[in-house]
């Protein structure tokens, strides 16, 4: 009985990723996210329930609404800051579990070895912040990063207090603060060269990213304390 409801249900996922091959993007990554998580869900249920069919229910529930989902708001809000920071270095993208990122460089953000917003950041965290008070189902992470110079003495309290700085803004712009989470990655994180000018810069920065989750999911919102993490090691690329 369960080799057949294994093999049913991967079948009627494949045929369910087959008939996302007119959709947008967008679409299909929602919905392939989705589908595909509800599948492995049964299959796990029928493997490991008491009883197959109550298993199998129970494990689609739990895969479909294992992930951030992509709504309107979301493409919204992405659409809006694509405008807000054209021409300003700013990347604004969709990750592959339906997250809003937007990746800040430092000749916008922080200059080295400070942690205070410059004048050219400011507008884009108001529209920023427009957007997530417009979408109240949204919680967002912030990521502090530096480039290598100095010692992790300095680096790891300054990649914190770079993204507290950023979280504090948009606190300050009307977005509560139980919403947003900081991290400091230090510079252990590189996305370039640090030994250049231009790639040190590339390392300054802070990333940001924005999940909406599914209305029946959402917890009760705590205030979180900072601090700083250890991040896992990776070679500058």
């Amino acid at each position: 009985m369960r080799k057949h409801i294994v093999l049913a249900t991967a079948t009627a996922a494949a045929l369910f990723i087959s008939g996302c091959a007119n959709m947008s993007d967008t679409q299909r990554r929602t919905a392939t996210g989705a589908g595909v998580g509800a599948a492995a869900g049964a299959v796990l249920g029928a493997v490991t329930g008491g009883r197959a069919g109550t298993g199998a229910v129970i494990g689609a529930g739990v895969g479909a609404l294992g992930t951030y989902i992509w709504s309107q708001n979301m493409e919204k809000q992405k659409r809006e800051m694509e405008q807000a920071t054209q021409g300003t270095g700013v990347n604004v993208s969709q990750t592959a579990d339906n997250q809003l990122k937007l990746d800040i460089p430092s000749d916008i953000s922080f200059d080295t070895n400070r942690s205070d917003i410059k004048g050219n950041f400011a507008p884009i965290l108001d529209r920023f912040a427009e957007g997530l008070r417009n979408n109240p189902n949204a919680e967002v992470r912030i990521i502090g990063h530096t480039d290598s110079t100095g010692s992790d003495a300095i680096n790891n309290p300054l990649s914190l207090d770079r993204a507290n700085s950023t979280r504090n803004y948009l606190t300050m712009r009307g977005v509560s603060g139980a919403r947003i989470a900081t991290e400091g990655r230090g510079s252990h994180q590189p996305v370039a060269s640090n030994d250049s000018a231009s790639g040190r810069a590339m390392n300054r920065r802070v990333e940001i990213f924005v999940g909406e989750i599914p209305q029946q999911h959402q917890q009760p919102q705590y205030q979180q304390q900072p601090q700083y993490q250890q991040p896992q090691y990776q070679q500058p690329r």
